[in-house]
C-alpha cells in the first residue's frame, strides 16, 4: 500500500478483501481488476480482470467501466459506455463486492473535531472515526457517508430536505444527483451504523421532506 500524498486525491477503500487500505493517485491513472498487471489488484472472483480505470485529464479524473461483467457503480448509478466525472466524495461500487471513497485533495468535512451526542455515539472528523462505547466502526465511513452523518447530528434531530443533502455532500453536482443515487448513500449509511448497533435505526426518513437523526438513548 501507497502512502498517502497532501496534494493527491484518495481512493479510501471500505468494504473488500483491502478495506482500510488509501490509495493516492499519484499518476496520469490507476487500473484495477483481478489481473496481476493492475495497479489495484482485487482478490473478489465477482470482479474481472481488468475492471475498470481512473484516467487523469486538465479537469480532473474520470471512472470509465471497462466492459467488466457485473458493473462499476458511482454513488447507485452504473457506470456505462462513458467515462464518469468523479466529484469529492464520490463512492465507486466494484461489482457490488468492494467499495471505496473518492478523496479530491485536502477535503475538509463540515464538522468540529469531535461531537458527543446524548445516545454517546462519537463521531470523530479529523480521523473520520465513529464509535459506540467502545465500538469503533471499521473501516471508516465513505466521504459520502461521513459528511451526511455529520450534517444529520449537528442539526439536533431536526429535519434536514433532501436538497440540503445534496448540497453539503455534493457541493458541485450543480442538480446532477439523483433521486436514486442520494436514497443508496442514505440507505448504506444506515448498514454501516447497524455494524455498531442492530436494535436501533439511526437515520429515520420523514416523507415529503428529507431525513432526521434519532438518537438512541441508552438505559
Amino acid at each position: 500500500m501507497q502512502e498517502h500524498g497532501n496534494s493527491n486525491p484518495l481512493l479510501v477503500i471500505y468494504k473488500g478483501t483491502l478495506a482500510g487500505t488509501r490509495w493516492p493517485i499519484t499518476g496520469d491513472s490507476v487500473t484495477f481488476g483481478r489481473a496481476k498487471d493492475c495497479d489495484i489488484v482485487l482478490l473478489e472472483r465477482q470482479v474481472s480482470r481488468h475492471h475498470a480505470r481512473i484516467e487523469r485529464d486538465p479537469s480532473g479524473f474520470v471512472l470509465r467501466d471497462l466492459g467488466s461483467k457485473n458493473g462499476t457503480f458511482v454513488n447507485g448509478e452504473p457506470v456505462q459506455g462513458r467515462p464518469y466525472r468523479l466529484r469529492d466524495g464520490d463512492e465507486i461500487d466494484v461489482a457490488s463486492v468492494l467499495q471505496m471513497g473518492f478523496v479530491a485533495g485536502e477535503a475538509t468535512l463540515p464538522l468540529s473535531d469531535a461531537v458527543m451526542y446524548n445516545d454517546h455515539l462519537q463521531v470523530n472528523a479529523s480521523a473520520r472515526q465513529v464509535t459506540l462505547g467502545r465500538a469503533i466502526l471499521d473501516p471508516p465511513l465513505s466521504p459520502a457517508q461521513f459528511v451526511l452523518l455529520s450534517l444529520l447530528i449537528r442539526a439536533q434531530g431536526d429535519v434536514i430536505t433532501r436538497d440540503e443533502v445534496i448540497k453539503a455532500v455534493w457541493p458541485d453536482a450543480a442538480g446532477g444527483v439523483s433521486d436514486q443515487a442520494l436514497d443508496a448513500l442514505v440507505y448504506r449509511l444506515r448498514e454501516r451504523l447497524t455494524e455498531l448497533d442492530q436494535d436501533h435505526n439511526y437515520i429515520v426518513t420523514v416523507r415529503g421532506h428529507g431525513f432526521r437523526y434519532e438518537a438512541h438513548k441508552l438505559a
